[in-house]
C-alpha cells in the first residue's frame, strides 16, 4: 500500500530537482521531496554565476570545450562536454522563461564574468548571489505549479528495487521510503521514474563551503540500491573559504568568497602581501581550483601561517560593494572591509566531481533510475571541475533526463501496481537515548577526512582511514537497526558510506591528477593509460 504515487518522483530541491519538476510537470504529476525547507540546497548557496556561451563575438563553443577539457585533467568524456557546452544558451533561455534574472550592462547585454580557468568572460550572475536567485525563482514557479507537489522535511531513505523485493527479474526502480520528520513515520512513495539530485557532500569534510544538508545522500543511497560509482576521489577544494578563527556559527566557517573575486582582479597573497601563487602556476590566481588549492595548501604547511588572503582592495570601493554585496557586508559583519584590506581565506571543501554514474541524460546503471546535478558523474567534469560548469550541467542533464524517461520509460500504472510493496518495518526498534554516540561519530569521520583524505593524500593515510571507516561503518550500521531512524541517523549512515567511496577510490588510483594528490605518485600517467574509477557494489 503507497502513501502516494506519482507520474515522475525528484528527490532534492536545487536547480536539477527543481528544473526538471518544472519540465516534467507538462506530462504529470510530479512530487518533489526535499529533507529540508526547499531552499536548503548548494544551489542556494552558489556565489559565482552559471558559465555559457551567449557572447559568440568574443566566445565560442570551442573554447569553452577547450577551457573544460583543460581543467578536466585527461578523463573528461568530450562528447558530454560538447553536447553540455553547446546546450548552454538554450539553458539561459530556460532559467530567464522561470523568471530567473542575471544583471545586465545598460545597453542590456549581459554583464559577463570570469572566472579561473576561462579564456572568456562567460560566467553569467546575479551579483554575487546566483544561486539564491535561480534556487529562489525556481522554487516560486515550482510552488505555484498545479502539478507539482512538494514535500519539505522528508528524507528519502532508500530506493525500493525489484531486487530488495526478492525478485529475479530485471532490476529497477520502484520507489522509496521516506521518512515524515513532522509525524516521524515512514511513507512508502510510489514511482518507476525517479530523478536523483540531492547534491554533494562537502559535509564529509571539517571544513566546507557546503550547507549542513551536503550529506552525501544520493550517491549513498544509490550504491545501496547497487548503482555504480565513479571518480569520488575528485573532490573540489575551494581555495577560498573565508577564515575567522574568531567568528563563531556556520554562517562564518562555510562562508565562500567566490572566486569571481579573482576573476575581478584580486589577487591571492601572503600576509607580506607577495603574489605566490606565481610560484605554482603562471596563471597565479585564475589558474584552476586544484592548482590554487594545493599552491595554498603547500605556502601554508611550508611558512606555518593560519591562512592567506584575497585582495580585492585596490579596486574602487563602489565597484566593490555593488558587484560583490553580500561577500562585502558578510565580511563586514566580521570585522573585514574589502574595500580596504585583504580578505582571509584558506581552501575548504567544495564541489565532488565524481558520483553515481551516469549517461549525458542522467540514466544510470539501475532502469528507471535517472541522477542530475552534482549527484551524478556524466563524465563533463573529468579529474577537476571548471569553474561555474555546475549549474549548467544541473540544468541540461535535467532537461535531456526527462526526454529520456518519455521515450524510454512511458507510464504503466498497471504494471507498478502489479509489485507488492511491504510497508517499513521498524521491529524492535527503539527511540535513540544517546545522541552523543552519532555527534561523535559525525565528527571523527569529518576530521580523519580532512586529516587523511584531503588537498594532499598517501598510500598510508589513507589506508588509516579505510580501517577506522570499516570500524565506523559497524558501529552506524549497529545503531541504524537497533533505533528508530531520524535524520541524524540517516545523515551519518549517507555520511560514512560516502567517506568510504571516496577513500575507496583514492586507494586505487595511483597517479596524481586533477583534484587527486598523492606523495606516493607524484606524477601523472599518459593520458592513454589514466582511466576512470569505477566501483559496484556486489
Amino acid at each position: 500500500m503507497a502513501d502516494s504515487c506519482a507520474d515522475f518522483l525528484v528527490i532534492g530541491s536545487g536547480i536539477a530537482g527543481l528544473g526538471f519538476a518544472l519540465e516534467a510537470a507538462a506530462h504529470g504529476k510530479v512530487l518533489v521531496l526535499t529533507k529540508n525547507r526547499i531552499l536548503d540546497s548548494n544551489t542556494a548557496w552558489a556565489q559565482g554565476g552559471m558559465s555559457a556561451v551567449v557572447d559568440f563575438e568574443n566566445d565560442s563553443f570551442e573554447r569553452h570545450i577547450a577551457d573544460t577539457l583543460d581543467a578536466g585533467a585527461g578523463l573528461c568524456n568530450e562528447q558530454v562536454v560538447r553536447e553540455v557546452v553547446e546546450a548552454g544558451p538554450e539553458a539561459v533561455k530556460r532559467l530567464l522563461r522561470h523568471g530567473v534574472e542575471f544583471d545586465r550592462e545598460p545597453d542590456g547585454e549581459f554583464d559577463l564574468g570570469k572566472e579561473g580557468g576561462h579564456t572568456a568572460r562567460r560566467i553569467l550572475h546575479a551579483k554575487d548571489t546566483t544561486g539564491f536567485e535561480i534556487a529562489s525563482k525556481m522554487a516560486r514557479a515550482a510552488m505555484e505549479h498545479p502539478n507539482i507537489e512538494i514535500l519539505e522535511e522528508h528524507f528519502a531513505i532508500d530506493l525500493i528495487t525489484t531486487a530488495k523485493l526478492g525478485l529475479a527479474t530485471e532490476d529497477r526502480v520502484l520507489g522509496v521510503y521516506a521518512l515524515d520528520e513532522a509525524k516521524r513515520e515512514v511513507k512508502v512513495l510510489r514511482c518507476d521514474r525517479i530523478l536523483l539530485a540531492t547534491g554533494g557532500c562537502g559535509k564529509v569534510y571539517l571544513y566546507t563551503t557546503n550547507p549542513d544538508s551536503a550529506t552525501g545522500d544520493g550517491v549513498a543511497m544509490a550504491w545501496r540500491a547497487g548503482a555504480s560509482i565513479s571518480s569520488m576521489e575528485f573532490i573540489q577544494f575551494h581555495p577560498t573559504c573565508f577564515y575567522n578563527p574568531k567568528a563563531e556559527g556556520a554562517k562564518a566557517r562555510s562562508f565562500l568568497v567566490s572566486e569571481a573575486v579573482r576573476g575581478e582582479g584580486g589577487i591571492l597573497v601572503d600576509r607580506s602581501g607577495n603574489d605566490f601563487t606565481k610560484d605554482y602556476d603562471e596563471r597565479g590566481s585564475l589558474a584552476p581550483r586544484d592548482i590554487v588549492a594545493r599552491a595554498i595548501d603547500r605556502h601554508l604547511k611550508r611558512t606555518g601561517d593560519p591562512c592567506v588572503y584575497v585582495d580585492i582592495s585596490h579596486k574602487p570601493a563602489e565597484f566593490i560593494k555593488e558587484r560583490f554585496p553580500l561577500i562585502y557586508e558578510t565580511c563586514l559583519e566580521y570585522g573585514i572591509d574589502a574595500t580596504k584590506e585583504p580578505i582571509p581565506v584558506v581552501p575548504a571543501a567544495h564541489y565532488q566531481c565524481g558520483g553515481v554514474v551516469s549517461k549525458i541524460d542522467g540514466q544510470t546503471t539501475l532502469r528507471g533510475l535517472f541522477v542530475a546535478g552534482e549527484a551524478g558523474c556524466t563524465g563533463l567534469h573529468g579529474a577537476n571541475r571548471l569553474a561555474s560548469n555546475s549549474l549548467l550541467e544541473g540544468i541540461v542533464v535535467a532537461a535531456k533526463a526527462l526526454d529520456s524517461m518519455l521515450v524510454k520509460l512511458p507510464l504503466d500504472r498497471e504494471m507498478l501496481d502489479d509489485y507488492d510493496i511491504p510497508p517499513w518495518q521498524e521491529g524492535d526498534a527503539t527511540e535513540v537515548d544517546e545522541r552523543v554516540i552519532i555527534y561523535h561519530n559525525w565528527d571523527e569521520i569529518r576530521r580523519l577526512m580532512w586529516d587523511y583524505v584531503a588537498i594532499v593524500r598517501t598510500d598510508k593515510r589513507l589506508q588509516r582511514a579505510a580501517r577506522r571507516l570499516r570500524n565506523l561503518k559497524r558501529e552506524v550500521r549497529d545503531f541504524y537497526w537497533g533505533h528508530k531512524v531520524t535524520s541524524e541517523i540517516l545523515e551519518l549512515r549517507n555520511l560514512v558510506t560516502v567517506a568510504s567511496l571516496i577513500v575507496d577510490c583514492a586507494s586505487r588510483r595511483k597517479e596524481s591528477r586533477g583534484l587527486h594528490y598523492t606523495l606516493d605518485f607524484p606524477e601523472s600517467l599518459n593520458d592513454d593509460q589514466a582511466k576512470v574509477v569505477r566501483l559496484r557494489r556486489n
